[in-house]
């Protein structure tokens, strides 16, 4: 295993095109995939469907960029950290961010975020609530981006933590499209014909949020479980092979929707509204942070109640 082959894969999740990756990644296009095919050799399973174009990560692809981004986070972390660097002397910001929100919103809202603010250095570091969280209390991030919702608040000392609150978020029933037309793929499904579910872990935030709307509504769903899975990443590709029914974000799944490739699978019964929220330490007054910050208060002033809102 080579790092460069991790890098080289995570660029392809991002540009979705070997072309784009290897200029991205200052190599020709065949040494590009020759890279891909090593990883592929290693892992002992394609990460790439090359029958289309343009080409697409399969299921095994799918679930392994999350782990793949977290190793090769966790790698320059322990680097830099080694070296007695972990506050890097430029001006990068220092996001920690859950799985879920590191692949499915954040890289959107930071692209918004610069024709505002303009270009904005920046480390991810992607990992579980408790990992993220605790970055932040013990000094490891500069921000840290994560999901609330009341019953299931993410505590911090609002005398210590300021927060934002930059959006909200829905988690939703899904359902391959093939499956749409199918009575007994729609919730609460059916005693004698239980609908194939793909769960979280226990150990996840959104399998409290999938447990509180399933609580609260207002029929049992029937559901029989088919896998389970930490990474929303992972229940999306196993979603996308007709596999079973997934509780998702809907920004997890903006692009799939488009492409006609998932059906709703319940009405606002099965649904749970989150907010996105932005913590930040009021002791860490680094000046990018504080113009950052600056900048995110001036915005959700103007900005309609639901575009953000000072919360702490």
């Amino acid at each position: 295993m080579e790092l460069k082959w991790l890098e080289d894969f995570l660029s392809l999740v991002e540009t979705g095109s070997f072309s784009r990756s290897a200029d991205q990644r200052h190599v020709t296009q065949p040494a590009l995939s020759r890279r891909i095919r090593a990883l592929e050799a290693w892992l002992g399973v394609p990460v790439v469907d090359r029958s289309t174009y343009p080409s697409r990560l399969t299921e095994a692809g799918e679930a392994f960029k999350g782990p793949a981004a977290d190793i090769v986070n966790r790698l320059y972390a322990a680097r830099s950290q080694a070296r007695g660097q972990l506050q890097a002397a430029d001006n990068a910001l220092v996001f920690a961010v859950p799985h879920t929100l590191a692949f499915a919103f954040f890289p959107a809202w930071l692209a918004r975020l610069k024709t505002g603010f303009g270009e904005l250095p920046t480390r991810l570091m992607a990992g579980n609530v408790h990992h993220v969280v605790v970055s932040l209390v013990e000094g490891g991030c500069d921000l840290l981006l994560c999901y609330h919702h009341p019953s299931h608040p993410v505590w911090l000392d609002p005398a210590r933590f300021e927060c934002l609150c930059l959006g909200t978020e829905r988690v939703r029933p899904f359902v391959p499209k093939q499956m749409a037309a199918d009575p007994r793929w729609q919730l609460p499904g059916s005693a004698e014909h239980p609908i194939p579910f793909l769960r979280y872990g226990p150990n996840t935030y959104l399998r409290r949020m999938v447990d509180t709307i399933l609580d609260r509504a207002a029929a049992p769903a029937h559901l029989t479980l088919q896998y389970e899975s930490d990474m929303a990443e992972s229940l999306k590709a196993m979603l996308l092979a007709g596999h079973g029914l997934a509780f998702l974000p809907a920004s997890a799944v903006a692009r799939e929707l488009e492409r006609g490739e998932l059906a709703l699978a319940g009405g606002t019964t099965w649904t749970l509204e989150m907010e996105v929220r932005l913590y930040r330490d009021r002791a860490n007054t680094r000046p990018e942070l504080e113009r950052l910050w600056q900048h995110l208060l001036d915005s959700a002033r103007e900005a309609s109640p639901a575009g953000g809102r000072h919360t702490a």
